[in-house]
């Protein structure tokens, strides 16, 4: 038998503390006190609890007075590429004698602009944003003036006005590549799922979306397009096939924003019946776990995630040496992979 899953019981029990307090810490309440969230923390580590499975307990011991914040509104999940671009970091940086702490903003934080309890700015040396995607929130933190690094951003950020360095995936390319290779195949009709705003990552995915539309001379029908705000996406069970229930035919493909998202398209289309690839063909983005072992596999767009901790690591120790230099964007190569799902193009 294989081993059982960890839990925030497992946690609690470990730690001699309720299962509601383990739960409270790890979802960063302000009514848990700094140092049992740390424990917590460190505990989930140490198990292997979900998205803290690739991090390692040691990188959140104190080893000199530097400190690195994550700060986070979404701690990412096993299956989000952030979990494992934070390994890549969190070794890097530890490497270099750094603490890494973890901060968790919640949304009454957010939308009034304040920083969370347990984050104290004389003591940061450097700052780490990774799903974060508030525009004023984002301002909020660079006005602190620390050297601080957004891996990923708010959908409508400028560049200049950004002040601060960012590191994308490549989105752009390898989606424009990705689309152009279904018309190429013969989709002669695509639609887009996915909120464009949501982030920037998202935004330059729809950007060569659309790029490969009009070198083809398709049209784009937002009728055939799921493009509603990325929080209403998953509020009700059977949410996407309301929408695709609504929509005047279906096109020969979906390109979908990520992966999470491909994988509900198709169990909606399974459920209506509509059989992937042959009556229609669905494409993701970031090469998750759920892509590979879905029926049939997703064609998708992986992300070197370990790669992108340890450039996420560089650039911002970088800054934390040198904080006078011109700010960076960095955007990582992506690599489009062809699976089942899309093999049956018309």
């Amino acid at each position: 038998m294989g081993k059982e899953k960890v839990t925030i019981q497992d946690i609690a029990d470990a730690l001699g503390i309720s299962r509601n307090t383990a739960s409270k810490a790890l979802n960063g309440s302000d009514s848990i006190p700094d140092e049992t969230r740390n424990r917590v923390i460190k505990k989930a580590i140490e198990l292997k609890y979900k998205q803290f499975a690739y991090m390692e307990t040691e990188s959140l011991m104190p080893k000199n007075p530097g400190n690195i914040a994550l700060l986070t509104q979404n701690m990412p999940s096993m299956s989000h590429f952030g979990a494992k671009l934070i390994s890549g970091l969190e070794k890097r940086i530890s490497g270099e004698g750094y603490n890494l702490s973890i901060h968790i903003v919640r949304d009454i934080e957010r939308s009034s602009l304040q920083l969370p309890n347990n984050f104290e700015a004389s003591k940061v040396d450097g700052i780490i944003c990774i799903e974060l995607f508030d525009m004023a929130y984002s301002k909020l933190i660079t006005s602190l003036g620390l050297p601080t690094i957004f891996i990923d951003c708010a959908a409508d950020m400028s560049y200049p006005d950004l002040e601060a360095d960012l590191l994308l995936m490549e989105n752009e390319h390898s989606t424009y590549f990705m689309t152009k290779r279904l018309i190429e195949d013969g989709c002669g009709s695509l639609g887009f799922i996915g909120d464009y705003n949501h982030c920037k990552s998202f935004n330059e995915r729809w950007a060569g979306f659309n790029r490969a539309l009009v070198e083809a001379g398709i049209p784009l029908d937002r009728s055939q397009c799921v493009l509603e705000p990325d929080r209403e996406f998953f509020s009700e069970s059977d949410w996407m096939e309301q929408r695709l229930d609504k929509m005047q035919g279906t096109p020969s493909g979906f390109v979908c924003a990520n992966d999470f998202i491909a994988v509900n398209v198709m169990k909606a289309l399974k459920n209506r019946q509509i059989a992937i690839p042959e009556d229609i063909v669905v494409a993701g983005f970031d090469d998750a776990p759920e892509s590979r072992i879905v029926e049939p596999r997703l064609t998708t767009v992986h992300i070197y995630s370990d790669e992108m901790g340890i450039t996420a690591a560089n650039m911002l120790l970088s800054r934390i040496k040198e904080p006078e230099q011109p700010y960076q964007v960095t955007h990582i190569q992506t690599k489009p992979l062809f699976r089942e799902s899309t093999q049956a193009a018309r």
